[in-house]
């Protein structure tokens, strides 16, 4: 009777998988112990195992690499080596609320941003404040603040637009060359 490779196939699938199976019953056992020695968990050690597993697989039958230990002993090893790296990568790891507790704002920071910009609007008149508000802050489009500011056309709503951007701009420069009275 001649072997078919039909037969060959399902001959080499049974035997990997009473390979995979030896090697869950001999192997996972000894590296659940090792992670839950080490502060890992259940699902820890099943992640790590097959992750081993993988790697095992493709070294020895996709890279046909000759182990020259056991294969358990070589799939344990696999995965104290992964188990090591992945607690020493946690290790890394800096919660928010650790370093969060540690940051400092100053208590006036916010509302000197706030009182400096307030300011500096404040400079450019009450119609533009009103006018890049409705812009920037309501998201009014040209042709609708054109409506609610009276202006004769789009156009001249966005000539207004740059004139206020442009007298809020040399408001700031003033201010940082130390003209405290410009307006």
């Amino acid at each position: 009777m001649e072997v078919t490779e039909t037969q060959s196939n399902i001959t080499i699938s049974e035997d990997r998988l009473r390979w995979f199976t030896q090697l869950y019953e001999d192997a996972f056992p000894k590296v659940a112990r090792f992670v839950a020695n080490r502060g890992g968990s259940f699902e820890d050690a099943r992640d790590i195992f097959q992750d081993s597993l993988v790697i095992l697989y493709e070294k020895t039958v996709l890279e046909k690499l000759e182990i020259t230990v056991s294969s358990e002993y070589y799939l344990v090893g696999i995965a104290k080596h992964l188990w090591i790296r992945k607690f020493n990568d946690d290790q890394k790891k800096v919660g928010l609320e650790a370093t969060e507790s540690e940051i400092t704002i100053p208590a006036d920071y916010f509302d000197t941003s706030f009182n400096r910009l307030a300011s500096l609007l404040e400079l450019t008149g009450r119609k533009c404040v009103e006018l890049l508000q409705a812009i920037y802050y309501d998201n009014l489009s040209l042709k609708e603040i054109k409506s609610v500011f009276g202006f004769s056309s789009v156009h001249s709503a966005s000539v207004q637009k740059f004139k206020c951007i442009e007298r809020m701009r040399n408001m700031v420069k003033a201010k940082s060359m130390g003209y405290e009275d410009f307006k």
